[in-house]
């Protein structure tokens, strides 16, 4: 069994903390490691194979980092040259794997969703193994506990073997009246995007179905090129591919599928009101990061970065403090912060693309300041990493050094850089930074300057393969 994990959602029902340089798959929200990191550890009990995880180009070294954090240093992170949705996504997985493996079941799952009982998810991903190797696709339905409008449903048809069904219908978010119908006729499952297929079932549903899918996917994995742990699949192959879903593309066409009742604690983390469920809550029902003060407060969920918060009088409501916004919302109306993203895409979208401290393959900047024709940024260079040589054309950096030591090259001349010292680089003046030292290198970087844009970096090599 192969495990593929998808990781390229962007989880915008999550902001402020979810943004689109840093989602919510790649965030501590539910225990004390993130979820793609659970995710992985979920596919490590269901199989000795590393898995294959599918991201996108801006977030392959938030990953690779992530699996290293947890000791995963043979996971094969395949990006996807163009969002595409999950049907070519799979398909690429499926690909890569019959070219690896001549073929092997994969059991694909996404990287934002939490299950708190990996021991029964794993015995339920070896009981539909059989039915698997006999060519079908089977997907995981989740037994409803609440007449949730969140997510699809798929109605259970006729009996196949002890609790796995043939598939009716898929059907698309309900309204509240539909969902609790849905609920009480009980034949219908929470449908959770997970599935266990043959590598080569899926692909020959993709012929059938999706002919030109199929061959974009198929030209797109044979054109790959390995970069580190990264693998790229043609980008001009893979641009034909049609755009689906799995459901649409395959499921809802295929006489091969079956889903079974999966019956154990399962959340897609959708919103900040399933996080509150989830979530260690004091006798009030109150759950608090950070400094916090509740008075006469039932049932929040409040989350401070720096801040010192206090509610008095207040109940069900989400607080979310980041170093750049707040978020201040009745737990009934957290569905719709999807508006407050579109809004703020139209006015503000720094907002909803980075955080204020953005990471990077060498460590992770904190944008602390800014005014007219200038900007100050912490920046932090991790043990042994290096900055591109690079080049700005409009603007100039000054460089402190705050802890560490800093080696910068400014032209041809190398300087080493210790705290309380400083350097300049000039408008045009070729650069690099290197932190050669066993501890974290720490600076502040005043630019000045007419435009001080990140796309204003010209870079000549990276150690990162980010120059084109």
């Amino acid at each position: 069994m192969i495990p593929v994990i998808m990781a390229g959602g962007s989880g915008t029902r999550l902001w402020p903390m979810s943004r689109k340089a840093y989602p919510k798959q790649f965030l501590q929200l539910v225990g004390e490691k993130t979820l793609i990191q659970q995710t992985c550890e979920r596919a490590s009990a269901i199989s000795k194979e590393a898995p294959i995880i599918i991201c996108n180009e801006d977030h392959r070294f938030l990953c690779a980092e992530q699996l290293r954090q947890i000791g995963i240093e043979s996971a094969k992170i395949l990006l996807e040259p163009i969002g595409k949705n999950t049907a070519p996504a799979i398909a690429l997985a499926a690909e890569y794997i019959q070219q690896q493996f001549d073929d092997a079941v994969m059991v694909v799952m996404s990287a934002d969703h939490y299950i708190d009982d990996t021991a029964y998810f794993a015995d339920t991903v070896r009981y539909v193994c059989e039915h698997a190797y006999n060519g079908h696709i089977i997907t995981f339905g989740v037994t409803p506990t609440q007449p949730e409008t969140g997510y699809g449903y798929i109605k259970k048809g006729a009996a196949s073997h002890n609790g796995i069904y043939n598939i009716a219908e898929f059907v698309e978010k309900p309204n509240k009246e539909t969902a609790i119908r849905y609920m009480q006729s009980q034949d219908y499952l929470w449908n959770s995007g997970m599935f266990t297929m043959k590598a080569s079932s899926y692909l020959a549903e993709l012929v059938k179905f999706e002919p030109q899918m199929y061959d974009a996917c198929h030209k797109a994995v044979k054109q790959a090129k390995e970069d580190l742990e990264f693998i790229r699949p043609d980008k001009t192959a893979f641009a034909i591919c049609p755009e689906n879903s799995i459901d649409y593309a395959v499921m809802e066409n295929t006489d091969k599928g079956l889903v079974i009742e999966f019956q154990s604690s399962w959340s897609d983390i959708g919103s900040w009101s399933s996080i509150w469920e989830l979530a260690d809550k004091d006798v009030s029902g109150n759950h608090c990061q950070g400094e916090t003060i509740l008075v006469n407060a039932h049932n929040n969920y409040v989350h401070s970065l720096e801040k010192h918060i206090a509610i008095l009088g207040l109940d069900n409501l989400i607080v979310i403090d980041t170093k750049d916004a707040l978020l201040i919302a009745n737990k009934d109306q957290v569905q719709n912060i999807k508006q407050v993203v579109e809004q703020l895409k139209a006015g503000s979208p720094q907002l909803t693309e980075n955080h204020r401290q953005v990471y990077r393959p060498w460590g992770h900047y904190d944008s602390i300041g800014s005014g007219e024709r200038y900007q100050v940024k912490k920046i932090t260079v991790s043990s042994g990493e290096k900055l591109s040589v690079q080049m700005h054309y409009h603007r100039a950096e000054h460089w402190i050094v705050v802890k560490g030591t800093a080696n910068v090259t400014v032209g041809e001349k190398e300087t080493l850089v210790t705290e309380n010292q400083s350097v300049y680089i000039p408008i045009g003046e070729i650069h690099s930074l290197e932190n050669k030292g066993k501890i974290p290198l720490e600076l502040i970087e005043v630019q000045s300057g007419t435009y001080l844009g990140e796309d204003d970096i010209v870079r000549f090599t990276d150690i990162y393969g980010r120059v084109s």
